[in-house]
């Protein structure tokens, strides 16, 4: 665990600005010890003749400190802009021409902005005690809330948002901002240890007890961090109860299905999948007699209603998907698909860590009535305020049989598949195919 601690702010000639509420360092760069220098807006950093643009014209950014927004500008399709990884190229630019720190300000139509960015740097950091930190940057690159960001214009002879606006022609010229600055930086580090909590029910069937059904859930969210407590309550207390309501129901089932079941609450998903990455290389299951995974991770979407609407991430890859269609159907429950594929959402939650080994998996997500642009709006409207926020907490209003319905779901897929004669398999001619249980190799890549 590292933490950045109180020594660590930015000094201004007009005043402090405070980790956590002014800004966040950015772990892929410099991220201890001092630097100072003059401020200078630099807006997107751009150098590109092709557009006949030239955002450091005229300056000298050796000692100084840039500041900047991250790309692209309104004239710039986004898609052109990321092909180019144009961001990291201007950053590196700025950096060969001697700037001592990058600081980030918002343009206002970020998806992830500066503001976010600086809550979650500024949080505690957490990695494997066999993992070393990456390189990256040789300097600083911290990220600025808009509060913050006020405060770097306070002498500037062009106002915050003036300098933004003009920041998105071609014919920008960056300028001092009057200001200097000096960044300190100073962490803490200790160990510690996390767990995933397992436990099973042994199958009925005398070969088939061999084999295993497994249950997971994330149990942890951020805790208590910079005096906040993050009780994620949707993301993911919902999905930790719903999987012990499934197990609470298996216990009371005599006889017990012919597979055995396994059930595991994991730790560290929200820091990079800790839990059931550690558990899939060092199973206390055999992986190879790991039937399938079932997965619940949420935003607390099965809440908004009673559940009628059904997202099985991963179906299309595996004979899961069927079990899915059959279950969802007997229930009077419309199964849609990916509601936002550029999300990625079926690399992003445990259940990948067993895919890696080549389980067949599914994650569940539940939802009410409606069309897949109703659904996203709220869900894109609850993660704007409450996604890994304190205020991920439990609501008045929440619909708890909608909470019921995907417990519902889960237990009788899962009694499905531990009573039927073969193991779940991936479906030939898709993305994951080829794979077999116990896989240690990389998997291939989307495109691929």
């Amino acid at each position: 665990e590292t933490v950045y601690t109180e020594e660590t702010g930015i000094e201004l000639d007009t005043g402090s600005l405070k980790n956590g509420v002014d800004f966040g360092v950015a772990p892929f760069g410099k991220t201890e010890g001092s630097v100072e220098g003059d401020l200078v807006f630099i807006s997107y950093g751009i150098v590109a003749d092709s557009i006949k643009r030239n955002d450091l014209e005229g300056l000298n950014l050796s000692g100084k400190i840039a500041v900047m927004m991250e790309g692209p500008p309104k004239n710039i399709p986004k898609k052109a802009w990321d092909e180019q990884e144009a961001t990291m190229f201007y950053l590196v630019n700025a950096v060969r021409s001697g700037a001592k720190a990058l600081i980030y300000i918002d343009n206002g139509r970020e998806k992830d902005p500066p503001s976010l960015m600086a809550d979650y740097f500024s949080r505690r950091q957490i990695a494997l005690e066999s993992e070393s930190e990456n390189g990256g940057a040789p300097v600083p690159i911290i990220y600025m809330t808009q509060e913050g960001a006020k405060k770097l214009f306070a002498k500037s002879p062009v106002p915050m948002d003036t300098a933004k606006a003009n920041a998105e022609s071609n014919s920008f010229k960056g300028f001092a901002l009057g200001l200097k600055a000096k960044i300190k930086m100073k962490r803490s580090s200790s160990k510690g240890t996390a767990r995933n909590v397992a436990g099973y029910f042994e199958g009925s069937d005398p070969k088939l007890k061999a084999e295993a059904v497994l249950f997971s859930a994330h149990y942890d969210a951020y805790g208590k961090d910079n005096g906040k407590i993050y009780n994620g309550a949707a993301d993911n207390a919902l999905g930790t109860a719903e999987m012990l309501a499934v197990a609470e129901a298996f216990s009371k089932m005599d006889p017990k299905p012919k597979r055995s079941l396994v059930f595991l609450a994991v730790t560290g998903e929200e820091y990079g999948l800790y839990g059931s990455k550690y558990w899939a290389k060092n199973p206390t299951w055999d992986i190879k007699q790991v039937a399938g995974n079932l997965n619940l991770d949420g935003i607390g979407s099965e809440v908004y209603g009673p559940v009628k609407v059904m997202v099985g991430y991963g179906a299309e890859y595996s004979t899961l998907g069927k079990n899915l269609d059959d279950v969802a159907k007997a229930m009077g429950i419309s199964v849609m698909p990916d509601p936002m594929p550029d999300e990625k959402v079926f690399l992003r939650s445990d259940h990948y860590s067993f895919v890696e080994r080549g389980v067949p998996a599914l994650m569940l997500l539940g939802g009410p009535e409606g069309s897949k642009d109703s659904l996203v709006e709220r869900i894109k409207a609850w993660e704007k305020v409450h996604y890994h926020q304190p205020s991920d907490d439990v609501m008045e209003g929440w619909d708890w049989s909608g909470a019921q319905t995907v417990a519902q779901v889960m237990g009788i897929i899962g009694l499905r598949v531990a009573n039927e004669n073969e193991m779940p398999s991936w479906l030939p001619n898709t993305r994951f195919g080829k794979l077999k249980r116990g896989n240690t190799k990389s998997l291939p890549k989307e495109e691929d």
